[in-house]
């Protein structure tokens, strides 16, 4: 698999990485329903074995437990891959989630995913979402301080806008973004990927399937029996109108996919790849099956006359 320099870092990584939000499991606000931590540490083997060579996860997912699969997952793995986490989203006693990116806060959240995650470096570390907005520049200058003591090779920011990402640059070189941006999200091209590709700043994106909607095996019977436990069930992106508008798209996708053996959600993370803004693509994985099911995407590419097809849709299907 081919790979690519990420931002100003030396750390050069595969079009896709394994994205291990929803093998947080259930049990906290933003779970995907039950899920088989075997299933989980399967996914990720066939992902490395398949070629991938990085993990982003996050301390929040399954309120620790994504980081902690993640470490057993790679126990005895001789080609360790990069990993990637987060910082920001904590958790109280009664899984309660608040936001911090007070110093000694962010401080102990590295200690913590460090321990969880049985490593003595973290590859990237990155401020999962920029709250409160005041305490951005404590944060931020904090992760400097972690770069500089050795805690992190890297430092990086998610969910950030360009004005928040210039007042970091103030204090230290962001590595890289993690933004949503997919077909059904795609309003970061206007102003954050532009100003991300004149400032060398390396752009990893999150739900290029849109959380698992453009992956052509979601029905309008599927979603409607979505575990209670499944955050999706309440997102506008789920229910009508929108709903069968990105089921329609899904038709599109179906069709440019079957002239290439591809299935919908490979061409919809081609799509993403295709911005050369992008450095990668995050892609979750439940079981080895799904892996193997987008693994095509990191060297599959669409070409203008699809692309022409897939803006034709969205220009009449806003």
């Amino acid at each position: 698999m081919q790979t690519k320099q990420l931002g100003n870092s030396e750390l050069h990584i595969t079009p896709i990485g394994f994205g291990a939000w929803a093998i947080g499991g259930s049990g906290w606000a933003f779970g995907w329903g039950t899920q088989d931590d075997q299933e989980s540490i399967a996914a990720i083997n066939r992902a490395l074995e398949l070629g991938v060579n990085w993990i982003d996860t996050a301390a929040i997912y399954g309120l620790g437990h994504s980081e902690e699969i993640v470490a057993k997952a790679l126990k005895g793995q001789s080609n360790r891959p990069y990993i990637f986490t987060k910082c920001s989203l904590l958790w109280d006693e009664k899984r309660k989630i608040g936001n911090s990116l007070k110093a000694d806060s962010v401080r102990r959240e590295v200690e913590a995913s460090l321990r969880r995650l049985d490593i003595e470096t973290i590859d990237l570390y990155q401020i999962h979402w920029p709250n409160p907005d005041s305490e951005i520049e404590e944060g931020w200058t904090t992760l400097a301080k972690l770069k500089d003591e050795g805690k992190v090779r890297y430092i990086g920011v998610s969910n950030f806008n360009v004005e928040q990402l210039q007042r970091a640059q103030e204090i230290a070189p962001v590595t890289s973004l993690q933004p949503p941006y997919s077909l059904v999200k795609p309003n970061v091209e206007n102003e954050i990927l532009p100003f991300c590709q004149e400032n060398n700043i390396g752009v990893i994106v999150y739900s290029p399937m849109q959380s698992g909607l453009l992956t052509g095996k979601m029905t309008l019977e599927r979603v409607a029996n979505l575990p209670d436990d499944d955050w999706r069930k309440n997102s506008g992106e789920f229910q009508e109108p929108r709903l069968s508008r990105n089921l329609k798209l899904v038709e599109v996708l179906q069709h440019i996919g079957q002239q290439h053996d591809r299935t919908p959600g490979e061409v919809a993370i081609a799509w993403t790849l295709n911005n050369p803004a992008v450095t990668a693509a995050i892609v979750g994985g439940r079981n080895p099956k799904q892996v193997e099911g987008i693994i095509g995407a990191s060297e599959f590419r669409l070409n203008q006359q699809e692309l022409d097809q897939i803006g034709g849709f969205l220009r009449e299907n806003p």
